[in-house]
């Protein structure tokens, strides 16, 4: 069963669907990951997606669809997937909805839920390494990226501002959540309050 991971920004959403997919053994599906995947391809997709980045226009929905269409076609039979950052949509949860019925695939929304209050608190306290872009919550004690091979010195976003954050949820109640509600039928809510490991865990506990 493919999983659609919803979360409020600061939820903790692609950390967590990190550790599920692992744990059930998923393929992420993860639009700017396979945009830019693609976009290195010598392929008519490829060509397609690095014109359009290159020209610096969003990628069309029916694009995005092609990519999510061309990653399934190239997964190993019976490989189930956990789409991270899509839908973002109504009319992408509708297109995306079609694909996977047409191809024989069940789904599953996973919301992770948070507040507003929890995700300034997060969002504005964090910092991500320079190098590999992992992401530290704030109780992380040391200056430096803990990845393997990695030790780049952690930042904070500019982006991650109270102004910029506001927006940026804003953003996620008017375009997303309406996207959201359309799974109200075929979706579990997890508690996004606790500890990542905390949520992780109930994660794999409710869909097990």
């Amino acid at each position: 069963m493919d999983l659609i991971f919803f979360g409020m920004q600061g939820a903790g959403k692609g950390t967590v669907g990190k550790q599920v997919a692992k744990q059930l053994n998923l393929e992420i599906f993860e639009t700017g990951g396979a945009l830019r995947s693609l976009a290195q391809e010598d392929s008519p997709l490829g060509h397609k997606i690095k014109e359009i980045i290159e020209a610096g226009n969003l990628v069309p929905n029916e694009v995005v669809m092609e990519i999510v269409e061309d990653f399934m076609q190239k997964l190993p039979e019976g490989k189930s997937i956990l789409f991270d950052g899509i839908p973002r949509s109504i009319e992408q949860a509708e297109t995306l909805n079609a694909l996977l019925d047409k191809a024989g695939r069940t789904y599953k929304a996973v919301l992770i839920k948070i507040t507003e209050e929890t995700a300034l608190k997060r969002l504005t306290t964090r910092q991500i390494c320079s190098k590999c872009k992992k992401v530290f919550a704030a109780d992380y004690k040391s200056e430096t990226c803990n990845a393997p091979d990695c030790g780049g010195e952690l930042i904070t976003r500019a982006d991650d501002n109270p102004e910029a954050i506001k927006t940026r949820l804003n953003a996620f109640k008017t375009e997303t959540q309406p996207a959201i509600n359309t799974y109200k039928d075929n979706m579990v809510e997890i508690d996004g309050e606790p500890s990542i490991e905390e949520v992780t865990k109930l994660t794999i506990q409710t869909l097990q």
